[in-house]
């Protein structure tokens, strides 16, 4: 194990121990993410009642839930690149208050614009949630075992939703949808508390020692990497999904196919379940061909792309079977699969981007994917209301969905090639080494 202080280069393969302590910060960032995800789920899970409640129409509904993702990603690029020189305990501290002190409004009698505004201070916090969770994971694990710890960072999604949408269907069931915002705030401020308790730096890297005495790479050279910008073009379609099924997926089990609130809350845990299960695998899977020593051209950017482009050509047959049952299993196993590409990105940045500047590479990453979440629930929401029917809108905003998961994962396949970006960029850094240390880095 490294001392505290004593850096590691990006792409080291020198076998290190984990840390006493690595796996316990790892379940609280992982709880992090339960959290991270429930918020999200919230509008998605009350949206009939809310719809209702509120007088909206579809495309105004729409403007709700890409109205999260209207400063998701400039926050998560502002705050990418607080990380590269601020502890990520208080970073990641501070962004759960945001969170909690966000939902409270929603207690009592809103508006529209009230409830938008409040959605859109909870995305700014809650956009470089997952990029700065990693990033502090990272300092914890070295680069041959970080696929399994971001597997159990990813799982955070689904288990927030597959904890949370029972309890928080039972509160708007049986009170309202205004006591279901409150009760997550509730249990935000729970997990400060915890953190302020438990909550550690890593001791495998330090941040501004590494700043000062690690080659740099000049950001412009790691951003237009091909790698890079397949992570992000694969990672756009998963998202386009997620967001779909963040905001639209209850709403179409209730409108759609007529099921109850009650219902509907129960079927919207499914994706999340075979998505949860797709994850765990992934990172099981990447680590063991990595240890037999599979390169991560294979082990991480094929292994992540091609669940993409088989679950959209499974999405994209719904239209075409009968029957709501087969439709909505379709629908589930189709958006689980996007969870593999969650798992192997943050990973294969990881290995080519020196640790001192991986905090705002992972962001800024995160920052253009989730564009996905302003563009998706949008246009699912116009395609609704301007279809001949409701069902029929909802098949043909999942069938755009379908076109670009397939999209992304050809993109993935074609571009990801991370062991081969770290020996590129590699040699240029220790061939320019003068040149290097006189780049201005924006940090």
């Amino acid at each position: 194990m490294s001392a505290q202080g004593t850096p590691k280069t990006a792409g080291s393969t020198t076998a290190e121990a984990t840390p006493k302590g690595a796996w316990t910060v790892t379940f609280l960032l992982f709880l992090f993410m339960v959290v991270n995800f429930a918020d999200k789920i919230v509008v998605g899970l009350a949206g009939v009642p809310i719809m209702t409640d509120l007088k909206l129409e579809p495309e105004q509904f729409g403007l709700l839930g890409s109205s999260f993702f209207f400063l998701f990603s400039i926050s998560t690029i502002v705050v990418g690149f607080i990380v590269n020189k601020v502890p990520t305990r208080w970073v990641l501290l501070t962004l759960a208050v945001i969170w909690s002190l966000a939902q409270f409004p929603m207690v009592g009698t809103v508006s529209f614009t009230t409830l938008l505004i409040c959605r859109i201070v909870l995305g700014a916090g809650e956009g470089p949630g997952f990029s700065v969770a990693a990033h502090a994971i990272y300092k914890w694990f070295p680069d041959e075992k970080r696929t399994l710890p971001t597997a159990i960072l990813s799982q955070g999604s689904a288990f927030g939703v597959i904890l949370a949408v029972p309890a928080l269907n039972w509160v708007i069931v049986n009170h309202s949808w205004h006591y279901a915002f409150g009760a997550l705030g509730i249990v935000g401020l729970i997990w400060v508390a915890a953190w302020l308790a438990l909550g550690k730096e890593g001791p495998l890297e330090d941040t501004q020692l590494l700043a000062a005495t690690e080659p740099k790479i000049p950001y412009f050279q790691l951003l237009t990497s091909r790698t890079f910008i397949g992570c992000v073009a694969a990672t756009f379609g998963a998202y386009w999904a997620l967001s779909l099924g963040l905001t639209w997926f209850t709403s179409f089990i209730v409108k759609g196919f007529g099921f109850s609130q009650t219902d509907a809350g129960f079927i919207s845990i499914l994706p999340w379940v075979f998505g949860a299960t797709i994850v765990i695998l992934t990172g099981w899977i990447s680590q063991v061909m990595m240890a037999r020593g599979a390169t991560t051209r294979v082990a991480r950017g094929v292994l992540g792309s091609v669940p993409l482009v088989l679950g959209g050509l499974i999405i994209a047959a719904m239209p075409h079977v009968q029957g709501a049952g087969l439709q909505i299993a379709l629908l589930v196993v189709g958006s689980g699969l996007c969870g593999a590409i969650y798992v192997v990105c943050p990973p294969m940045l990881g290995e080519f981007t020196p640790a001192s500047q991986r905090g705002a590479v992972i962001a800024i990453y995160g920052a253009l994917y989730t564009l996905a979440g302003i563009i998706a629930p949008a246009v699912m929401g116009s395609v609704i209301q301007r279809a001949g029917s409701t069902v029929d809108g909802y098949l043909t905003g999942y069938t755009i969905n379908a076109v670009v998961m397939i999209g992304s994962g050809v993109l993935g396949l074609l571009l990801l090639w991370p062991n081969t970006e770290k020996s590129r960029l590699t040699r240029g850094a220790a061939a320019q080494p003068g040149a290097l240390k006189g780049v201005v880095s924006p940090t």
